[in-house]
């Protein structure tokens, strides 16, 4: 009797092992490699990967004559917000006001990466082989016409370099952050400039043709010009709330001291630039002052490019 019970329950064992294996659900077992997160929270692309195609890094020394490459049609060049500033919480630095009550503020964010033709590498030396480690700076541009119309003239290819502009970020009039140049590249956004502080004369010569300039070391912010402002006038209605909260929130980021924050037409050399036209200082500088300064956009570099 004993044995024939064994045989019943060894039976219908072996049965329910089967039974099981054919209801399992379909999805497969994970492989090491599957990733785990929901899109939104996959984990970013390392910076410095070849499918991006912008190293991280410092090129040494510019060369007197240089070999440039055939400009091919613009190619899409996809970039995560995280080559643009740290998405995670930065520690504050010491630099700055401590700010009593932190604002709430997050603008709109989005990449709208500029042609490779429009930007290029800092450098650690200047053209002449000099050391040029100066300390970052912020310069304020406006657009003079639409958003759109300016990330339309960066995206586009210029192979001639009098053609090239761009800036590192633009500000919309609804607020809107556009991340166009990686902070740790070079945007050619004040051609024939220098910035006079603490420390004199300050700029770098990257380019035999041009004159020096504060581009080596400075981060070009802009902020789309309002309607009125289309024109050569010296002045317009000024810019919105929004951008004065957006600027506040991104200058912060970069831990940029007040003492180096500055316009074009105070860097500009040539007598020809007036923007910021209508810019409020003061509102800027007290919302400014309501963040604190992190590190969580990092302006120039510190190592040089990796070679192949």
């Amino acid at each position: 009797m004993k044995l024939k019970f064994s045989s019943i329950v060894i039976f219908l064992s072996v049965c329910f092992v089967v039974l099981a294996a054919t209801i399992q659900p379909g999805r497969p077992e994970l492989s090491r490699t599957e990733n785990l997160l929901p899109p939104a929270l996959s984990a970013p692309t390392a910076p410095n990967s070849a499918g991006l195609g912008i190293p991280l890094g410092c090129a040494i020394q510019p060369e007197r004559n240089p070999v440039k490459p055939p400009v091919s049609p613009a190619r899409p060049v996809q970039v995560p917000l995280s080559r643009f500033r740290q998405i995670n919480p930065a520690t504050p630095i010491a630099a700055g006001p401590r700010p009593v009550n932190r604002p709430a503020y997050t603008p709109r964010e989005e990449v709208a990466l500029a042609d490779l033709t429009n930007f290029g590498d800092r450098y650690i030396k200047d053209l002449n082989g000099r050391l040029a480690d100066h300390a970052p700076i912020i310069v304020l541009h406006e657009t003079v016409g639409s958003a759109r119309s300016a990330i339309n003239y960066f995206q586009t290819p210029h192979p001639r370099d009098e053609d090239q502009v761009s800036y590192h970020t633009l500000i919309g009039l609804d607020g809107t952050v556009y991340y166009l140049v990686p902070p740790d590249k070079r945007a050619f956004g004040a051609g024939n400039s220098v910035f006079i502080g603490a420390n004199g004369a300050e700029s770098v010569q990257t380019n035999p043709d041009f004159p020096a300039s504060v581009n080596n070391f400075a981060y070009h912010i802009s902020l789309e010009t309002p309607a009125d402002g289309d024109n050569n006038n010296s002045s317009h209605s000024g810019y919105t709330n929004a951008q004065y909260q957006s600027l506040a929130w991104l200058v912060a980021k970069t831990g940029v001291p007040n003492d180096r924050i500055t316009f074009h037409k105070t860097v500009d050399r040539s007598g020809s630039r007036q923007d910021p036209r209508s810019f409020n200082a003061q509102a800027f500088l007290a919302l400014l002052d309501t963040y604190p300064r992190t590190n969580e956009i990092v302006i120039g570099c510190s190592i040089a490019l990796s070679t192949p």
